[in-house]
């Protein structure tokens, strides 16, 4: 039996040094490296030095507030539409599998090349988003170029791209719940829309955590749509943690820079872990 369990578990080795080689390695040098200042030839221990330049950055407030509204806004939109594309395309029309493809579609184009042409069509006054407002008789706004409304609109972008991704997890969460459920429902006299709240909606669940975990983490961590198509402009109003980040170490302040990537880290992790617990109590098992 003793030589069993060891069996097993030397099974979880290549896994396990796979694991420490691409994550706790560079997890632990980054949280040694984040109390230095260092270059690629040299380092000094400077403590906690880079932790307070980092929280006394002029933009990190803007950056903190955008980073929670983009990540809230997002994942809430993605689990929205992504719920009600999935009952849509889970119901029975012909054309399903086309649709299916088209919303899967934007998960597969790089972000960078979504930035850059959302950044041409939403020009205030070329792109063909305002063209066609102005066609049906509504002056456009600035969409990027305005402070208030920049952040706003990368973030609407993001749930452009990313909502395919939701709504495969939910297609995949409704279509193992068993249809004993909805046929008892249907002899009971139920409706549609009383099957949507008391079967699909309770028994989904599962896929909706897994849907709201995965969004927060991204949005969280969100820096490549903003810097194509901002660049946390302007000034710093959609400026994000992690473009604040990527601004430092441009600067070539690389164990400032490290700091705020191990705050980050934390960040997300006190956010997201008690959400996931939360989540995980609230599940119903089929």
């Amino acid at each position: 039996m003793k030589i069993n369990k060891v069996y097993s578990y030397s099974l979880l080795i290549p896994a396990g040094l796979i694991y420490a080689l691409l994550f706790l390695y560079p997890t632990a040098v980054s949280f040694f490296f984040s109390f230095t200042r260092w270059t690629l030839t040299d380092w000094e221990w400077i403590g906690l030095t880079n932790f307070r330049m980092f929280f006394e950055e002029s933009s990190l407030m803007i950056g903190f507030k955008n980073t929670f509204v983009f990540a809230f806004l997002t994942a809430g939109l993605k689990v929205v539409f992504g719920l009600l594309f999935a009952v849509f395309l889970t119901s029975q029309i012909k054309t399903k599998r086309f649709i299916r493809s088209t919303v899967f579609f934007p998960v597969l184009v790089s972000t960078i090349a979504v930035g850059i042409a959302f950044s041409v069509l939403m020009h205030p006054s070329q792109g063909l988003i305002n063209q066609f407002l102005s066609f049906i008789g509504i002056n456009g706004p600035d969409w990027l170029g305005n402070p208030n409304l920049a952040i706003y609109s990368v973030a609407l972008v993001d749930v452009w791209k990313g909502v395919g991704i939701a709504t495969v997890i939910f297609i995949a969460g409704m279509m193992s719940i068993p249809k004993d459920y909805y046929e008892a429902h249907q002899v009971d006299g139920g409706n549609k829309v009383n099957a949507f709240w008391h079967i699909t909606l309770p028994l989904s669940r599962p896929a909706i955590n897994a849907v709201i975990i995965l969004a927060l983490i991204g949005g969280l961590r969100t820096f490549d749509l903003v810097w194509a198509m901002t660049g946390g402009g302007p000034g710093f109003s959609s400026d994000l943690i992690a473009s604040i980040i990527y601004k430092q170490y441009q600067a070539g302040f690389y164990g400032l820079s490290t700091a705020g990537n191990v705050i980050l880290f934390l960040m997300v992790a006190v956010i997201v872990y008690p959400i996931f617990r939360y989540l995980n109590r609230k599940e119903v098992n089929l």
